[in-house]
């Protein structure tokens, strides 16, 4: 029985998930089961953290464009944007010409760009950086993630399963733990069974004190479905149903304060407005895990980063654009990062290989916009890849301190400085 963790139960409700829940249940419903959220919902000015994770390794060339520099077009031959043609942001710099929500959310001051992040002894591989990315742990093979550890440190709670949510089937390692982990939500309707198997599955998470440990384990990360079922499940219901109908888009409500670039369609989008929308009904969530796929351009990089970061830029605006006309929109910060950058040459096939360093984004209405950190040299290089100048672990230790209001070194296993993007 402890192997039936609290990720596999709920990978278990995608397929199970067929049957609604019981009419009458509302966005949070938990007073129904733990009376957590009726009781206590997630108090304002407490902050949530929403993590995007860009997989592939994003090229941070041609999201953050030096296209001013000779040694950037001259890498570049075919792949490099000219400088009419990015969106300035000042220093040499501009961002790629799909981006202009982000680069509206720029000119507002609600968007740092952190330069140059990276880790000592950067690796190529997907799996190993974007391991220690989400571990934390450079120099070793992490065990639990750099958030899992956080929620280690969290009260044993009624709230454990809400306190960190990652938006999609799979939890990702940055969300377990040593003691606990968070709680992967399937994209469309989350739903238990009812009737006679329900109530059968539901007797699984009720505590005998004759259990032995990991009896009592697992009987609690059942109990955790059914809480995780009751708060979001309505949401994701009206997702799931909006999509059906064809809507699929971020809601902008009247008197927003940035612009979005047209509609935000797509995965991350729905993810986005599942979050807003969970937000905005106080669950009591501080940490949301979200993400978007394909950025491993070895070939034709051009049009498909562009067409990728238009859905990072769009969906990012919007979902801004949505909590800024909130009573939350103050405790919220966005942070996008990828494993790595590419390389600085483009190669044969008008792509680029697997690099080092890149731009770390960060959005919110309490950020303080503008550069941090210095914008790595296209001539000093490292065998062909930029050296790195802030390591990734400020940028956590910085999350952790000034929005998740924890002390960032027993998590890091160390001290790191702070930057000044909140």
């Amino acid at each position: 029985m402890d192997m039936l963790t609290r990720r596999k139960f709920l990978l278990a409700s995608g397929v199970t998930g067929a049957a609604a829940l019981a009419g009458g249940a509302t966005v949070l419903g938990l007073h129904e089961l733990h009376s957590a959220a009726a009781t206590d919902p997630l108090p304002p000015g407490q902050g949530i953290l929403v993590l995007l994770t860009l997989y592939g390794g994003n090229d941070g060339l041609n999201t953050l464009v030096p296209a001013a520099d000779p040694a950037y077009q001259k890498a570049r031959p075919d792949l490099a944007y000219q400088p009419h043609e990015v969106l300035d942001l000042g220093d040499g710099l501009g961002l790629n010409p799909a981006m202009t929500a982000l680069h509206g959310l720029w000119q507002s001051g609600k968007l740092a760009v952190v330069r140059g992040v990276g880790y000592p002894q950067p690796n190529h591989s997907h799996f190993v950086s974007m391991d220690i990315w989400q571990t934390a742990s450079p120099s070793e093979p992490g065990t639990s993630g750099w958030l899992g550890r956080w929620l280690d440190s969290q009260p044993d709670d009624q709230l454990r399963a809400l306190r960190a949510v990652s938006l999609g089937g799979v939890l990702p390692p940055l969300l377990a733990g040593a003691k606990t982990a968070g709680s992967a939500l399937p994209l469309g309707r989350f739903a238990l069974p009812s009737g006679a198997p329900g109530e059968a599955l539901k007797a699984l998470g009720a505590v005998s004190p004759q259990d032995c440990p990991n009896a009592a384990y697992a009987a609690r990360d059942t109990a955790d479905l059914f809480t995780v079922s009751a708060a979001f499940g309505p949401t994701l219901g009206s997702a799931a149903a909006a999509s059906n109908k064809g809507v699929g888009k971020v809601k902008q409500p009247a008197g927003a304060k940035v612009k979005a670039a047209g509609t935000a369609t797509g995965a991350l989008a729905q993810q986005l407005d599942i979050v807003a929308s969970c937000i905005e009904s106080s669950v009591p969530t501080r940490v949301y895990a979200v993400s978007l796929g394909g950025f491993d351009t070895h070939s034709a990089e051009k049009g498909t980063q562009s067409a990728l970061l238009k859905q990072v830029s769009d969906a990012i605006g919007a979902f801004q654009q949505r909590i800024a006309a909130g009573s939350r929109a103050k405790d919220i910060v966005l942070v996008a990062y990828s494993e790595f950058g590419r390389r600085v040459a483009a190669n044969a096939n008008d792509g680029t290989d697997h690099g080092t360093a890149g731009p770390v984004f960060v959005v919110g209405e309490s950020v303080h916009g503008g550069f941090i950190g210095e914008q790595p040299s296209l001539t000093d290089l490292d065998n062909g890849d930029l050296k790195f100048h802030t390591d990734f672990r400020s940028v956590y230790a910085t999350v952790l301190q000034h929005v998740l209001g924890t002390d960032p070194a027993p998590v890091l296993g160390g001290s790191f400085p702070s930057l000044s993007f909140v």
